[in-house]
């Protein structure tokens, strides 16, 4: 064979490989929320993105039944407490990449290695400002003060990221003190909690509740929606905890499934979204706090202000998840 047959034959076989590298990618984020950085990815790595969408504990279910024929490489979830439950029913594995620890902070990783963070969103006080005078606030416990009954506005205890608040809470504070203040807590709120978080700031604007309790990047998004802007800009911003443990915070996250057919380019799709691209492309679309530090948050959530958030570990957040659902239950948080 001629020396330029062999190496027209190698380098058609490289690109072959090439053109067939891909990743499949079950996602609980909604589909334009995560598409336009996964079409990044493909752009920079020429490594196809197969991606599926579908509420989490679905994906989780379809991946057990799958077993090691599933075709998933990588899981993305929207809270800590999913990633947690993938990992505690053996569907990862970790991944050994110094990029990926040295850019997550410890806090929002599993420290086994099975999952990461990709962004930080927090999780604040909103008030109505008139009804509510900021100085007479301050934590998340002095909501369960009497002065606030019928004035709250929250979702349901089957909402995962009411369930990682109070996980974060028990880690805290114990589960005794916790149970005593999701009771007087319950007793505050305007109505039964119903709808997603947009909900919450939209009762608040319309004279429900004079506080609602919602993720920034909901607020954010709403701020930025025509149809949305005025119920978003009747609510302001509290931080709470600032002089103790910090606001609660919690993370989207990713983590790399253990029959996953592609392992190297699920660690390769991992790594790009915690690079500077990806990292801003979630601060401005999306409003979420990088986990990078060197990239600046959105103008939008700069509006919110800085804020000290709570270092606790967020495995402890899955780890106390049913202790925490339960506790809610018991104290009427329906």
């Amino acid at each position: 064979m001629k020396f330029s047959t062999l190496v027209a034959g190698l380098s058609l076989g490289w690109l072959s490989a090439l053109q067939a590298a891909e990743v499949n990618v079950y996602s609980a984020r909604q589909q334009e929320l995560i598409k336009p950085l996964l079409d990044k990815f493909t752009a920079s790595s020429g490594v196809k993105v197969n991606l599926i969408t579908g509420k989490p504990d679905e994906l989780l279910t379809r991946i057990r039944q799958e077993g090691r024929n599933s075709p998933a490489d990588v899981l993305i979830s929207t809270d800590v407490g999913r990633l947690y439950r993938a990992k505690q029913q053996g569907l990862l594995q970790p991944v050994e990449s110094t990029l990926l620890t040295s850019q997550i902070p410890a806090q929002y990783r599993d420290p086994a290695k099975l999952w990461f963070g990709l962004t930080m969103r927090a999780r604040p006080i909103l008030y109505v400002p008139g009804k509510v005078d900021p100085a007479e606030l301050s934590t998340i416990e002095n909501l369960a003060d009497a002065k606030w009954r019928g004035r709250i506005c929250i979702r349901s205890s089957d909402n995962v990221y009411n369930q990682s608040m109070v996980a974060g809470m028990i880690a805290t504070i114990g589960a005794d003190a916790t149970a005593k203040w999701a009771a007087d807590f319950a007793k505050n709120f305007a109505q039964p909690p119903k709808g997603g978080d947009r909900d919450q700031v939209k009762a608040a604007a319309a004279g429900v509740c004079d506080i609602a309790i919602a993720n920034t990047y909901y607020l954010a998004a709403m701020l930025e929606d025509p149809a949305d802007k005025a119920a978003a800009s009747s609510v302001k911003v509290f931080w709470p905890n600032q002089q103790d443990r910090g606001a609660h915070v919690n993370i989207s996250g990713a983590a790399v499934l253990k029959h996953a057919p592609n392992q190297a380019q699920a660690k390769q799709l991992l790594e790009y979204m915690v690079g500077a691209e990806a990292q801003q492309w979630y601060a401005t679309a999306n409003h979420e706090y990088p986990v990078l530090a060197s990239v600046p948050v959105s103008p939008v959530l700069q509006g919110f202000g800085p804020f000290k958030a709570d270092t606790l570990s967020l495995d402890k957040l899955g780890e106390l998840n049913q202790q925490a659902l339960m506790l809610m239950d018991q104290a009427g948080w329906k």
